[in-house]
Order: structure tokens, then sequence, then C-alpha cells
């Protein structure tokens, strides 16, 4: 199938079947996926919890509204950010910089600077909502793998962040979630799989000039 194909077929999934399970192949194409997403300056301020866990699926539901897709998935993928942006953050990409492209510290330094003197100066919130920002584009990116692989999704943000950080324990290591996707393979009795797309005609949705 073409790029449209496969966009065409994709649907936020309703019901899982949770006898077909994604390979370990398919979600390594996942992860380095998720790794190559565009982010803001390149810093990555955005981590990937996969859950591959019967009982952790069965108590998101209840902090997902009762979406039983949770439960029901092959995995549950959880956006996440990094609460702590600060020098060492920064300074550490830049040296990820240094040692992969062996660009010159003397030519990096004045941007590292500029970085960490610019999120010196941010609230904690402008900084979060920042972040949070890099977690679409990464959802983003991941739904349109998925249907490229041949793998159902369903993004989601109706769920308490709170109470999924509080259950995973994502707090104490420095993360908050923002996304919820469970991915896997369509229930045959999903009623969702069969529905038309419902889109805007392309005039009334994109503008050339």
């Amino acid at each position: 199938m073409s790029i449209i194909e496969h966009l065409h077929w994709r649907y936020a999934t309703k019901a899982f079947d949770i006898n077909k399970k994604v390979t370990s192949e398919k979600l390594e194409v996942i992860k380095q996926a998720f790794n190559l997403t565009a982010t803001s300056y390149g810093l990555q301020p955005i981590k990937l919890v996969i859950v591959n866990n019967n009982q952790l699926q069965k108590d998101l539901v209840s902090v997902g509204m009762n979406q039983k897709n949770l439960e029901q998935a092959s995995h549950v993928l959880i956006l996440c950010i990094q609460t702590e942006i600060d020098e060492d953050f920064v300074t550490e990409y830049f040296n990820r910089v240094h040692n992969i492209r062996e660009t010159p510290k003397a030519i990096l330094q004045p941007f590292q600077d500029f970085l960490i003197s610019d999120f010196e100066k941010k609230p904690q919130e402008q900084i979060e909502t920042w972040a949070t920002n890099q977690t679409y584009l990464a959802m983003g990116n991941l739904l349109t793998v998925c249907a490229m692989e041949g793998i159902d999704a369903c993004p989601m943000e109706g769920f308490d962040p709170k109470a999924c950080d509080d259950l995973l324990g994502l707090g104490k290591i420095g993360l908050k979630s923002v996304l919820l996707l469970p991915i896997g393979y369509r229930a045959e009795n999903d009623m969702f799989a069969d529905f038309k797309k419902v889109r805007k005609p392309i005039a009334d949705s994109i503008i050339e000039l």
C-alpha cells in the first residue's frame, strides 16, 4: 500500500485482539521511530515508557476513563516529559553533538550558553508546556509509523496523568505522563474498523499561496 492508503487504513482502535501481540522486531521499529522524532533544538525532553504487563494494563483502565482497549492492547506506550530541563540536561545534549559530529566545543559553546540561560529564565510551567508540545510531535510520528507497519493504535489524552504517574512511579524518575498510545491488532468485532473516514475536503483544510 502507499502511505496514503496506510493512513486511510489507520483509525483510533477501540477494541484489540488480546491474542495478537506486536513482535519484538516491530517494537524495535517503534522505539527507533520515537528516538528519531524531531524535537525543538534537538533536545529530546521526552521519554517513552512501554507497558507490557497484564496487571499494569488492567490498572491503567481505571486511570484511563475505563477505556478497555488499554487492557486488551499488546502494549501501552506512555509518552512522557522530563521535568528537569536544566544546565546539566542541556550540557549533556551538546556533549552528544560534540562526540557524534566531532564539532569543536568552541563552536558549540555560544549556543549552549544561550540555551542554558534561556531555560534558567523560564518558569517551570512554561518549560513543561514546551516539553509537552514535543510529545505531540512524537505521537504523530508514531501513529504514522504504526500505520506503515500494519499496527493498530489509539491515541489518548483522556486519562488522569497524576494517577498514571503514581501508579507507575514516574515522578520518582523525573517524568510526567502526557499521552497514552495502546497498540496491537484490531479485534474482528470492532465496528469502528469499517467506518469511513470523516475529513474535510482538501480544499477546505489546505491553503496554497
